[in-house]
């Protein structure tokens, strides 16, 4: 026989966390037709030895709703190894939508994704209008990688309630008719839906993000329809307070996880140096929810956040900000951060002991300004004890010095390794929030599964390549439902990923592109020691370069 490919002389890891073995993989008709020692030819022959053949990576939580129609590689993420992205996350999405309200949707996205607008309206294809039709669409686009949608409730909700979707719960009607499109949309292949309940998740016109005045009676009927499917998983953004599960939100992923009878996944759980124990103290809380099905999300890397003065989404949760993202133009943000009366109120928010307050984390990177350049590098503490002003003033100030041009970086979670070998060692939660396509303009957290194995693996040696392997496949493919992927087993899709264990890597800080469309900015994160990726079968990712093949596919309930 002549297989397709064939992959010889590597060490495989095939995602169940069994123990690594030497073998060759063998590829026909997009799929894995053999595993051991081969002695049959094959159309393509790639040499493995010294790496390590793996499952390809599945990514369970990105923003890459917008950016498959223009990039059908999905990058950076294709160049770490992913070939499968799950996407629609955070409540937040751009179908179903009606025509009259696609702006509003890509406001959405601006105020939750930090994406700017002109990209979306020079980007976004809008070639459907319902759910269904939006993955018929991913579908003709023939994306280089898999993807996978939850069916986020933000724009499910608009198209049935119009603009009060953002003031109000839904009524019993409304309800009905909601559920009924969120059915058809786990009918046509959705894997579950998402939503939030964070502050800072605000929308168009700076109002709440619809999904956020969901009722709990909302909730019920929408969870209980993935019982009545008998399938489809639940994502949440959930933790108010980082890593923190208050008894309000303990209760709604208990309503979410006994409506549905399925798994639910809710962000984030990070390690806090400010708040010790909190992430050990939510584990001991949530117990009993974990043991039916309900799992918190991480991720690997150490978080470090860009944070731009002309869509400061850090800030987003603080009600006196409501107004930079309202009207969002230059002289009216610049007049809210020059306005005595905002500042007065971001300090007295300051105060409530779950805000953010440590200017010490903050540092002026950038401003563009030549006399402000002998302070970038410096925290903001430092800046305002040289200028004699506290750090609200000081932060401010220098904004609007560098003509809301300064770019800041802040500091805050995963710092410590002891307390994140615990984190990644726990089988309760999930490794994920890769974030693709979200705050572009800031951050590029999208390689953690090559940091995950070069810096956790490789050199503080954490984990054991077979368990870390296991995180990135197998894992997020089962809980979301993805039965043909996640292992190197023969009958199942061949998405693989060829790395070299003593190489692999990334850095925990993207560099910039102008390649979004309209030449805007946006945040990547290059990879390291990622030798090939096979999506169904055919070679994507060669040797540090996308070859052009595009056999991804919808990855459907």
């Amino acid at each position: 026989m002549t297989y397709d490919l064939l992959i010889k002389n590597g060490t495989v890891v095939d995602g169940t966390g069994a123990p690594a073995r030497q073998a060759d993989v063998a590829v026909a008709g997009g799929r894995i037709a053999e595993i051991g020692r081969i002695k049959e030819s094959a159309a393509k022959v790639i040499d493995a030895a010294g790496c390590v053949v793996a499952p390809g990576f599945i990514d369970p939580h990105t923003h890459y709703d917008a950016q498959i129609c223009w990039d059908g590689a999905v990058t950076p993420s294709s160049w770490h190894g992913v070939t499968s992205v799950v996407m629609g996350n955070c409540g937040v999405g751009i179908a179903p939508c009606k025509p009259a309200a696609r702006e509003i949707a890509m406001h959405d996205l601006v105020n939750v994704e930090g994406i700017p607008f002109d990209v979306l309206e020079k980007g976004i294809t809008w070639d459907w209008e319902t759910f269904p039709e939006f993955l018929d669409a991913a579908e003709r686009r023939r994306p280089a990688v898999n993807l996978g949608f939850l069916a986020p409730l933000t724009p499910f909700r608009h198209f049935v309630m119009g603009e009060e979707s953002m003031d109000r719960a839904a009524t019993v009607d409304e309800t009905q008719r909601i559920r009924a499109l969120l059915a058809e949309a786990v009918d046509a292949g959705a894997l579950g839906f998402s939503s939030t309940i964070l502050n800072q998740h605000v929308g168009f016109g700076g109002r709440p993000l619809a999904c956020r005045n969901a009722s709990d009676d909302e909730l019920r009927a929408y969870a209980g329809m993935l019982k009545d499917k008998g399938k489809g998983a639940i994502e949440i953004a959930i933790t108010r307070q980082t890593s923190v599960v208050d008894d309000d939100q303990y209760a709604l992923l208990d309503l979410l996880v006994s409506a549905s009878g399925r798994p639910v996944t809710f962000i984030a759980l990070f390690d806090r140096d400010d708040i010790s124990e909190a992430v050990r103290d939510t584990l001991r809380k949530i117990a009993p929810l974990v043991a039916r099905g309900v799992r918190p999300q991480t991720s690997p890397l150490p978080l470090t956040r860009e944070i731009n003065m002309r869509s400061p989404f850090p800030f987003a949760a603080f009600p006196s900000w409501n107004r930079i993202f309202t009207d969002k133009s230059k002289p009216a943000q610049a007049a809210a951060y020059r306005d005595p009366a905002f500042r007065a109120a971001f300090r007295e928010e300051l105060k409530i002991p779950i805000n953010f307050a440590n200017w010490d984390r903050i540092t002026l990177h950038e401003t563009g300004a030549p006399a402000l350049k002998g302070l970038e590098g410096r925290t903001v503490t430092d800046i305002a004890r040289a200028r004699g002003q506290d750090g609200v003033d000081a932060f401010l100030d220098v904004t609007l010095e560098a003509d809301l041009a300064a770019e800041f970086t802040m500091a805050s979670f995963n710092t410590r390794v002891d307390r994140m070998t615990e984190l990644l060692n726990d089988p309760s939660i999930l490794v994920a929030l890769g974030d693709g396509g979200a705050h572009v303009d800031m951050l590029c957290d999208c390689g953690y599964p090559t940091y995950l194995l070069g810096t956790w693996v490789r050199e503080r040696q954490v984990l054991t390549l077979e368990r870390a392997v296991q995180r990135l496949t197998s894992d997020p493919a089962d809980l979301f439902g993805i039965h043909d992927r996640g292992r190197l087993r023969p009958g199942l899709a061949a998405d693989i990923t060829v790395f070299d264990p003593t190489t692999v890597g990334s850095g925990n800080r993207g560099v910039r592109r102008f390649d979004l469309p309209g030449g805007a900015k946006r945040m990547v994160m290059p990879s390291r020691g990622i030798e090939y990726t096979a999506v169904n079968g055919a070679v994507t990712y060669a040797q540090g370069q996308l070859t052009g093949a595009a056999e991804g596919r919808v990855l459907r309930s």
